[in-house]
């Protein structure tokens, strides 16, 4: 029996800096997926095709599309190459890096443990690592974004570029910027997940604000979720997420990107058609680095309406508006490890979220309300693809074109 979350979140409360978020009842009914008809299926199809032409194909679009209803595929395309160098082009089985879509696997996971009793959400970090430097942070106080915590992509960043000058084949002159590693007790290029706990450690960091005082996007929040994963499990996150979460729920094409893997990199691109090469925090996973398919974001996403991987109810507390998310404006909060919309004229709400690492700009956006899905995946730096969530007024009244994620 499929179940669709429908959402009663018509008077949010909006959290101030000197108080505790109030949680908000979600109801749930029951609901049955209904074949779509071959007639359905043309005329969604039909009403696609035009808007994904406007608004990424004639606007330099390369990447992977699927839009579903009622778990039904009922429109995908593959454009462009996944290797501008060799010209390899893109098919159903090429993996995008999905960047912060990676949190909803995080997220969800840490649920998933919630669930086989092996964690409780107001877990402090000391539980986990007894020499955490700050008090009164908890696991949901990281699933949430209010941990207070520095985001390590700026509190880590101790390097100087060297800028050079050298003719490109044309003869064009061209400059070349090269990083240099300022600390010279660290001679490690990549920084891991570790690097990023023991730097907490050691270096102390001043927080961003008091733990639950309010919220503010950061990566480093998931990449300690990570660890917590492989600490409860005893398995490294990208050997846990492989077994326990991508096999069982048939995501043949979907793995972690780590340390181990670097030999395997396949770059993203800029604008125009440069490759990105592998930098300082590319080998940090838990809040980027999953990679997968859109077929594959298909399957979780059925997996989640389904009750497969956690149920119902905990999914319905994954979905309440914890945090009003000043960055985005009216209609938009944060729940655990998923960004609401939520649209007071349609009474509707859209559950999703969105990606950007390097080239790497991604949409995952579910309409709970209307059953239905838009997945995005693009490899070459495109902030049109945030606008083209705009394709999914085939399916629901409510729109949502909020920008990338940091």
């Amino acid at each position: 029996m499929y179940r669709l979350l429908i959402f009663c979140l018509c008077s949010f409360a909006f959290i101030s800096c000197h108080s505790q978020q109030q949680e908000k009842k979600v109801d749930t009914i029951p609901f049955h997926f209904k074949a779509l008809t071959a007639t359905e299926k043309e005329r969604y199809s039909e009403a696609i095709a035009p808007l994904y032409q406007k608004l990424l194909i004639q606007k330099g679009f390369n990447g992977s599309i699927l839009l579903a209803k009622n778990g039904e595929i009922i429109f995908e395309d593959y454009h462009g190459y996944k290797n501008f160098s060799t010209k390899e082009n893109i098919s159903s089985e090429t993996p995008f890096h999905l960047a912060s879509i990676s949190k909803t696997f995080t997220g969800m996971t840490i649920l998933h443990l919630l669930e086989q009793g092996k964690l409780t959400l107001d877990d402090p970090m000391q539980k986990y690592f007894p020499g955490f430097p700050y008090q009164n942070i908890t696991i949901r106080l990281l699933l949430s974004h209010r941990s207070g915590l520095p985001k390590y992509e700026y509190a880590m960043e101790n390097r100087k570029a060297i800028i050079t000058y050298k003719k490109n084949k044309k003869g064009k002159k061209v400059r070349e910027i090269t990083y240099i590693n300022l600390d010279s007790n660290n001679e490690k290029t990549f920084v891991t997940n570790e690097d990023v706990l023991k730097f907490l450690i050691d270096k102390k960091p001043a927080l961003q604000f008091t733990p639950n005082r309010t919220y503010l996007y950061c990566n480093t929040n998931f990449a300690l979720l990570a660890l917590i994963i492989a600490k409860i499990t005893g398995v490294s996150y990208p050997q846990y997420m492989k077994d326990s979460v991508f096999t069982p729920l048939g995501l043949k094409n979907t793995f972690v990107f780590n340390e181990n893997t670097i030999a395997e990199y396949v770059p993203s691109y800029t604008y125009n058609n440069a490759a990105y090469k592998m930098e300082k925090f590319d080998c940090i996973y838990g809040d980027k680095n999953i990679y997968s398919t859109v077929r594959d974001l298909l399957l979780w996403d059925n997996a989640l309406y389904e009750g497969k991987f956690v149920s119902n109810a905990t999914l319905a507390m994954a979905f309440q508006p914890y945090s009003y998310d000043r960055r985005l404006g009216k209609g938009h909060y944060y729940g655990l490890a998923w960004h609401l919309f939520y649209d007071d004229v349609n009474k509707n709400t859209i559950v999703y979220h969105n990606g950007w690492w390097h080239g790497n700009n991604t949409v995952f956006t579910r309409y709970i309300k209307d059953s239905a899905t838009l997945i995005i995946l693009g490899n070459k730096f495109n902030r049109n693809i945030y606008h083209a969530k705009e394709i999914g007024a085939v399916f629901s009244q409510s729109i949502d074109t909020s920008a990338v994620d940091e």
